[in-house]
């Protein structure tokens, strides 16, 4: 793994929250536990790390009690061309269940697709590919 890796602490629906990517994304998920990391700032069931590795990778726990749960605010997770369009379409759209779209994907004066997606966890999403 290399890059940029956005690291999310989510209100205590990390493990939802990853396997809901894995679900969109692909790729291969890893849950561990405040328990198996020996934490007790939190229920032992929270997760301590959590990451998906793929196409698209992240990294995301539970938040103790005394860190802030994730809230973005001006700014967006770009995925311009990392997949092939009908992949980025069926991303746009699984991301947008349960979610708000922004910004519908379409083609733009320029040539180029793009959209955006405000997601089910409140994360904002750019999506676009350039038509071949």
């Amino acid at each position: 793994m290399s890059g940029l890796v956005p690291y999310l602490f989510f209100p205590g629906n990390a493990a939802e929250a990853l396997t809901f990517y894995r679900d969109v994304f692909g790729g291969e998920l890893q849950l561990l536990s405040y328990e198996q990391f020996g934490r007790t700032d939190g229920p032992g069931d929270a997760i301590a790390h959590g990451q998906l590795s793929g196409l698209v990778d992240l990294f995301a726990s539970d938040a103790a009690g005394d860190e802030d749960a994730v809230h973005i605010v001006g700014a967006t997770f770009s995925l311009l061309g990392t997949a092939d369009s009908e992949t980025l379409k069926q991303w746009f759209t699984a991301l947008a269940d349960g979610g708000n779209i922004t910004d519908p994907l379409q083609k733009r004066p320029w040539g180029d697709f793009d959209g955006q997606v405000t997601d089910r966890y409140g994360i904002r999403w750019l999506i676009g590919y350039q038509e071949s």
